[in-house]
Protein backbone atom coordinates (compact mmCIF):
# COMPACT_ATOMS: atom_id res chain seq x y z
CA UNK A 1 0.00 0.00 0.00
CA UNK A 2 1.39 3.35 -0.69
CA UNK A 3 1.48 6.59 1.93
CA UNK A 4 -0.43 9.28 1.44
CA UNK A 5 -0.26 12.91 1.83
CA UNK A 6 -2.85 14.59 3.73
CA UNK A 7 -4.25 15.91 0.70
CA UNK A 8 -4.96 12.53 -0.70
CA UNK A 9 -2.36 11.73 -2.74
CA UNK A 10 -0.90 8.53 -2.37
CA UNK A 11 3.11 7.91 -3.17
CA UNK A 12 5.93 5.75 -2.77
CA UNK A 13 9.88 6.73 -1.24
CA UNK A 14 12.87 4.88 -1.92
CA UNK A 15 16.68 5.75 -2.02
CA UNK A 16 18.83 6.61 0.23
CA UNK A 17 17.33 9.38 2.34
CA UNK A 18 20.24 11.86 2.33
CA UNK A 19 20.25 11.72 -1.61
CA UNK A 20 18.99 14.45 -3.79
CA UNK A 21 15.09 14.18 -4.41
CA UNK A 22 13.79 12.83 -7.47
CA UNK A 23 10.14 12.91 -8.30
CA UNK A 24 8.86 11.22 -11.66
CA UNK A 25 5.43 12.34 -12.85
CA UNK A 26 3.19 10.02 -14.65
CA UNK A 27 1.15 10.48 -18.14
CA UNK A 28 -2.22 11.56 -18.17
CA UNK A 29 -4.78 8.16 -17.61
CA UNK A 30 -1.58 6.27 -16.01
CA UNK A 31 -0.22 6.10 -12.66
CA UNK A 32 3.25 5.88 -10.55
CA UNK A 33 3.58 2.20 -11.36
CA UNK A 34 4.28 3.43 -15.09
CA UNK A 35 8.36 4.14 -13.72
CA UNK A 36 8.89 0.44 -11.99
CA UNK A 37 11.29 -0.47 -14.97
CA UNK A 38 13.19 2.63 -14.53
CA UNK A 39 13.65 2.94 -10.81
CA UNK A 40 16.39 0.62 -10.35
CA UNK A 41 18.84 3.36 -12.52
CA UNK A 42 17.90 5.74 -10.30
CA UNK A 43 18.94 4.14 -7.27
CA UNK A 44 21.58 6.85 -5.99
CA UNK A 45 18.57 9.25 -5.92
CA UNK A 46 15.63 9.66 -3.06
CA UNK A 47 12.76 8.78 -5.78
CA UNK A 48 9.12 9.89 -4.85
CA UNK A 49 6.78 8.73 -7.22
CA UNK A 50 3.16 9.55 -6.87
CA UNK A 51 -0.47 9.08 -8.73
CA UNK A 52 -1.72 12.98 -9.70
CA UNK A 53 -5.30 13.78 -8.89
CA UNK A 54 -7.88 10.83 -9.20
CA UNK A 55 -5.22 9.01 -11.17
CA UNK A 56 -3.93 5.26 -9.22
CA UNK A 57 -4.58 5.63 -6.09
CA UNK A 58 -4.54 9.09 -5.01
CA UNK A 59 -8.19 10.98 -4.12
CA UNK A 60 -9.79 12.85 -6.58
CA UNK A 61 -8.98 16.27 -7.76
CA UNK A 62 -9.91 19.01 -4.62
CA UNK A 63 -10.87 21.79 -6.95
CA UNK A 64 -10.84 22.21 -10.96
CA UNK A 65 -7.80 20.59 -12.51
CA UNK A 66 -5.55 23.20 -13.95
CA UNK A 67 -1.77 22.79 -14.25
CA UNK A 68 -0.87 25.02 -11.17
CA UNK A 69 -3.13 22.76 -9.06
CA UNK A 70 -0.95 19.79 -10.35
CA UNK A 71 2.02 21.82 -9.20
CA UNK A 72 0.64 22.56 -6.41
CA UNK A 73 -0.08 18.93 -5.79
CA UNK A 74 3.66 18.28 -6.06
CA UNK A 75 4.74 21.50 -4.07
CA UNK A 76 2.39 20.29 -0.77
CA UNK A 77 3.77 17.09 -0.90
CA UNK A 78 7.16 18.14 -0.41
CA UNK A 79 6.14 20.41 2.05
CA UNK A 80 4.56 17.57 3.62
CA UNK A 81 7.85 15.14 3.77
CA UNK A 82 10.12 18.04 4.66
CA UNK A 83 12.05 17.75 1.52
CA UNK A 84 12.99 22.02 0.27
CA UNK A 85 14.02 21.12 -3.48
CA UNK A 86 14.17 18.48 -6.25
CA UNK A 87 14.74 17.03 -9.69
CA UNK A 88 11.70 16.93 -11.83
CA UNK A 89 10.84 14.15 -14.61
CA UNK A 90 7.73 14.43 -16.13
CA UNK A 91 6.07 12.61 -19.25
CA UNK A 92 3.49 14.33 -21.01
CA UNK A 93 1.54 16.28 -19.27
CA UNK A 94 3.63 15.25 -16.41
CA UNK A 95 6.02 17.31 -18.66
CA UNK A 96 3.51 20.14 -18.97
CA UNK A 97 3.51 19.99 -14.50
CA UNK A 98 7.23 20.37 -14.23
CA UNK A 99 7.17 23.42 -16.29
CA UNK A 100 4.11 24.75 -14.34
CA UNK A 101 5.93 23.86 -11.19
CA UNK A 102 9.30 25.83 -12.25
CA UNK A 103 7.52 28.78 -12.99
CA UNK A 104 5.20 28.62 -9.94
CA UNK A 105 7.97 27.11 -7.06
CA UNK A 106 11.14 27.79 -8.61
CA UNK A 107 12.98 27.70 -5.27
CA UNK A 108 11.83 24.27 -5.19
CA UNK A 109 13.37 22.95 -8.41
CA UNK A 110 16.80 22.08 -9.27
CA UNK A 111 15.98 20.97 -12.98
CA UNK A 112 13.58 19.37 -15.02
CA UNK A 113 13.26 16.60 -17.51
CA UNK A 114 10.53 17.05 -20.16
CA UNK A 115 9.56 13.54 -21.83
CA UNK A 116 7.42 13.57 -24.84
CA UNK A 117 5.22 16.73 -23.63
CA UNK A 118 3.49 18.96 -26.31
CA UNK A 119 4.38 22.95 -27.32
CA UNK A 120 2.62 24.77 -29.36
CA UNK A 121 0.54 22.39 -32.12
CA UNK A 122 -0.94 23.48 -35.67
CA UNK A 123 -4.46 24.28 -35.70
CA UNK A 124 -4.95 20.35 -37.10
CA UNK A 125 -3.66 18.45 -34.47
CA UNK A 126 -5.18 21.21 -31.54
CA UNK A 127 -8.44 20.81 -32.81
CA UNK A 128 -7.61 16.66 -32.55
CA UNK A 129 -6.59 16.90 -29.12
CA UNK A 130 -9.53 19.29 -28.48
CA UNK A 131 -12.10 16.60 -29.71
CA UNK A 132 -10.62 13.57 -28.17
CA UNK A 133 -11.02 15.43 -24.83
CA UNK A 134 -14.31 16.10 -25.80
CA UNK A 135 -15.07 12.59 -26.16
CA UNK A 136 -13.58 11.73 -22.98
CA UNK A 137 -16.18 14.24 -21.36
CA UNK A 138 -18.82 12.73 -23.46
CA UNK A 139 -18.65 9.38 -23.90
CA UNK A 140 -15.77 8.23 -20.79
CA UNK A 141 -12.54 7.30 -20.12
CA UNK A 142 -12.45 4.36 -22.78
CA UNK A 143 -14.05 6.46 -25.62
CA UNK A 144 -10.30 7.04 -27.29
CA UNK A 145 -8.11 4.18 -25.93
CA UNK A 146 -8.41 1.55 -28.42
CA UNK A 147 -7.14 4.69 -30.83
CA UNK A 148 -4.77 5.98 -28.67
CA UNK A 149 -2.65 2.60 -28.07
CA UNK A 150 -1.96 2.78 -32.19
CA UNK A 151 -0.26 6.49 -31.34
CA UNK A 152 1.64 4.84 -28.28
CA UNK A 153 3.17 2.30 -29.21
CA UNK A 154 4.71 0.45 -32.30
CA UNK A 155 3.01 -2.23 -33.54
CA UNK A 156 5.07 -5.11 -32.55
CA UNK A 157 4.93 -3.79 -28.91
CA UNK A 158 0.97 -3.76 -29.48
CA UNK A 159 0.77 -7.24 -29.91
CA UNK A 160 3.64 -8.48 -28.04
CA UNK A 161 4.12 -6.20 -24.97
CA UNK A 162 2.66 -5.56 -21.59
CA UNK A 163 2.00 -1.91 -21.76
CA UNK A 164 -1.23 -1.58 -23.59
CA UNK A 165 -2.46 -4.14 -20.81
CA UNK A 166 -1.15 -2.05 -18.22
CA UNK A 167 -2.39 1.05 -19.05
CA UNK A 168 -5.75 -0.35 -19.68
CA UNK A 169 -5.65 -1.51 -15.56
CA UNK A 170 -4.46 2.34 -14.79
CA UNK A 171 -7.29 3.59 -16.97
CA UNK A 172 -9.43 1.81 -15.18
CA UNK A 173 -8.56 3.08 -11.35
CA UNK A 174 -9.14 6.79 -12.73
CA UNK A 175 -11.96 8.51 -11.18
CA UNK A 176 -13.33 9.93 -14.37
CA UNK A 177 -14.05 13.77 -13.75
CA UNK A 178 -10.77 14.13 -12.32
CA UNK A 179 -9.53 12.41 -15.91
CA UNK A 180 -12.08 14.48 -18.30
CA UNK A 181 -10.97 17.80 -16.14
CA UNK A 182 -6.95 16.24 -16.94
CA UNK A 183 -7.54 15.56 -20.48
CA UNK A 184 -8.65 19.24 -20.86
CA UNK A 185 -6.13 20.72 -19.31
CA UNK A 186 -3.60 18.17 -21.48
CA UNK A 187 -5.55 20.19 -25.08
CA UNK A 188 -5.41 23.65 -23.51
CA UNK A 189 -2.84 24.04 -20.80
CA UNK A 190 0.47 24.33 -23.60
CA UNK A 191 -0.66 27.60 -24.11
CA UNK A 192 0.25 28.71 -20.91
CA UNK A 193 3.94 27.24 -21.14
CA UNK A 194 4.74 28.91 -24.50
CA UNK A 195 7.46 31.65 -24.18
CA UNK A 196 7.07 30.67 -20.55
CA UNK A 197 6.59 34.00 -18.07
CA UNK A 198 8.80 33.81 -15.81
CA UNK A 199 11.48 32.90 -17.63
CA UNK A 200 12.63 28.91 -16.81
CA UNK A 201 16.30 28.83 -16.41
CA UNK A 202 16.69 25.52 -14.82
CA UNK A 203 19.32 23.16 -16.10
CA UNK A 204 16.91 20.95 -18.20
CA UNK A 205 16.61 17.91 -20.44
CA UNK A 206 14.11 17.61 -22.94
CA UNK A 207 13.35 14.40 -24.71
CA UNK A 208 11.09 12.53 -27.32
CA UNK A 209 10.59 10.03 -29.58
CA UNK A 210 11.12 9.97 -33.15
CA UNK A 211 7.65 8.61 -34.13
CA UNK A 212 5.97 10.21 -31.21
CA UNK A 213 3.13 12.23 -33.79
CA UNK A 214 1.64 14.13 -30.55
CA UNK A 215 4.40 15.66 -28.78
CA UNK A 216 6.96 15.49 -31.62
CA UNK A 217 10.78 16.12 -32.40
CA UNK A 218 9.67 19.92 -33.67
CA UNK A 219 8.03 20.38 -30.26
CA UNK A 220 10.78 19.33 -28.04
CA UNK A 221 12.90 21.12 -29.96
CA UNK A 222 10.68 24.70 -29.56
CA UNK A 223 11.02 23.62 -25.76
CA UNK A 224 14.17 23.18 -25.53
CA UNK A 225 14.97 26.83 -27.49
CA UNK A 226 12.43 28.34 -25.04
CA UNK A 227 15.15 27.24 -22.19
CA UNK A 228 18.72 28.46 -22.15
CA UNK A 229 20.98 25.89 -22.16
CA UNK A 230 18.61 22.90 -22.09
CA UNK A 231 19.93 19.90 -23.85
CA UNK A 232 17.83 17.66 -26.41
CA UNK A 233 17.62 14.15 -27.47
CA UNK A 234 15.62 12.32 -29.65
CA UNK A 235 14.69 8.49 -29.29
CA UNK A 236 14.75 7.00 -32.96
CA UNK A 237 12.38 4.94 -33.78
CA UNK A 238 9.89 4.81 -30.86
CA UNK A 239 5.82 6.44 -30.38
CA UNK A 240 5.09 8.20 -27.38
CA UNK A 241 5.29 5.60 -24.54
CA UNK A 242 8.84 4.89 -26.36
CA UNK A 243 9.63 5.02 -22.37
CA UNK A 244 7.69 1.87 -21.78
CA UNK A 245 8.63 -0.12 -24.93
CA UNK A 246 11.94 1.16 -23.65
CA UNK A 247 12.69 2.38 -20.16
CA UNK A 248 16.68 2.28 -20.90
CA UNK A 249 16.52 4.35 -23.55
CA UNK A 250 15.41 6.87 -21.24
CA UNK A 251 17.11 6.08 -17.84
CA UNK A 252 20.45 6.05 -19.50
CA UNK A 253 20.19 9.62 -21.01
CA UNK A 254 18.42 11.00 -17.64
CA UNK A 255 20.61 9.88 -15.65
CA UNK A 256 23.77 11.23 -17.33
CA UNK A 257 22.13 14.28 -17.56
CA UNK A 258 21.69 14.15 -13.61
CA UNK A 259 25.42 13.38 -12.80
CA UNK A 260 26.59 16.21 -15.45
CA UNK A 261 24.84 18.77 -13.41
CA UNK A 262 25.65 17.80 -9.48
CA UNK A 263 29.41 17.11 -10.71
Amino acid sequence: MPDRSEDGTAYDMQGPEDAPVLVLIHGLGASRRMWDEHLPAYAEYRVITYDLYGHGESAAAPETVTLTLLAKQIAGLLQSLAFQRAHLVGFSIGGMINRRFAMDHPEKSISLTILNSPHQRTPEAQRLVEERASTVRNQGRFATFDEALRRWFTPHHREHGAGPARLRAWREQVDPESYAQAAWVLAHGVLELIDPKPAITLPSLVMTCENDSGSTPAMSRAIAAEIAGAELKIVPELQHLGLMEDPAAFSGPITAFLKRITE
